[in-house]
């Protein structure tokens, strides 16, 4: 983590992931950035260490800047911190940019306190709402038919037991209603085998696609892309920092698309026509973390940055369905 100017307070309570790949890729930082997962801050204190004239923070938890207050007065108007959701920036930013940074990975201090309801090791309200607005994931479990909960479950989970589980949610709430994360923890472990050494908490799978479902996060992800393309600069760079392989697939399908590298399916097919491309690639595939910040950070074990630079192009939508977005009905089967 990058030293806190003299007089900006207690560090950020937390590593952040991949920080100098980052830096190293998309140097020189120089500019205004926009930081759209603020988070601890460690990326836009990163950023603004290295160089970048300005960063704007944007985060859609309130919770982010409060625990911002004691250091982020130290950086002076070289840090804006806008409360919203990254889907938005360039609108949130106000002003065209050099660079936008994403760390798409949930925060320590979402994850360490129960009251937030993301954990399943810590009994709270089964909460997860990253915005503390809108529907929490106990109206979503107690709400959702049986087959959008497992659709939900296979696809923002990749949880192979999907089925079952969803059944045994809606069984468990006909008895009484599903209200705290050690309830719906309690429910998903009963439906899978006891974990060996080593091997993940069974509800993993299941907590990571209700928290991606309640706050809409792989449409959020799209839409934030493409506000970051609408944002940048001719020659800004855009660096954005996954945690799974869900997340990964669909920033790696948007580079390939907009930097014109999409594959013909079929080598049969006629070619599709060439376009301008929006972005050119800075990195060919994914970074992961060195030895070094592995021995450091564990949790960069799962991380994975990609990165491009924006063309002169004008800036345009992606098809959604080129990205394997899955459609699920929230309705469903009762």
């Amino acid at each position: 983590m990058m030293a806190a100017p003299v007089g900006a307070g207690a560090a950020a309570p937390h590593i952040p992931v991949l920080l100098g790949p980052l830096l190293k890729v998309v140097a020189p930082v120089t500019g205004t950035w926009v930081d759209g997962t603020f988070g601890a801050g460690g990326y836009s204190r990163g950023l603004l260490e290295a160089g970048a004239a300005r960063v704007i923070g944007i985060d859609r938890d309130p919770l982010a800047f409060q625990m911002a207050l004691p250091w982020a007065g130290g950086y002076g108007d070289r840090l804006r911190l806008v409360q919203g959701n990254f889907a938005d920036l360039d609108t949130l930013a106000g002003e065209p940019v050099d660079g936008v940074a994403l760390d798409l990975g949930v925060s320590s201090m979402q994850l360490d306190r129960a009251e937030r309801g993301f954990s399943f090791l810590r009994d709270g309200p089964l909460d997860m709402r990253m915005s503390q607005e809108g529907p929490s994931a106990a109206d979503l479990v107690n709400g959702a038919g049986e087959a959008a909960l497992a659709d939900i479950l296979y696809h923002y989970g990749e949880e192979r037991a999907s089925r079952r589980i969803a059944r045994a949610i809606v069984a468990a709430r006909k008895v009484a209603p599903i209200v705290t994360t050690l309830q719906l923890a309690g429910i998903v472990e009963g439906c899978l085998p006891r974990p060996k050494p080593g091997q993940s908490h069974p509800a993993t799978r299941s907590f990571q696609a209700i928290r991606i479902a309640v706050n809409a996060e792989f449409e959020s992800l799209v839409d934030g892309l493409e506000a970051a393309e609408r944002a940048l600069k001719p020659g800004g760079a855009l660096a954005v920092v996954t945690f799974h392989s869900l997340e990964d697939r669909i920033v790696k399908r948007f580079l390939q698309l907009r930097s014109g590298r999409e594959a013909n399916a079929n080598r049969y097919a006629p070619e599709k026509p060439s376009t301008a491309a929006q972005f050119t690639l800075l990195t060919r595939s994914a970074v992961g973390a060195d030895a070094e910040e592995l021995a450091l950070n564990p949790r960069a074990r799962s991380a994975w940055l990609r990165a491009a630079r924006r063309t002169e192009a004008p800036a345009g939508r992606v098809d959604r369905t080129a990205l394997g977005l899955p459609v699920i009905d929230l309705k469903g089967r009762a």
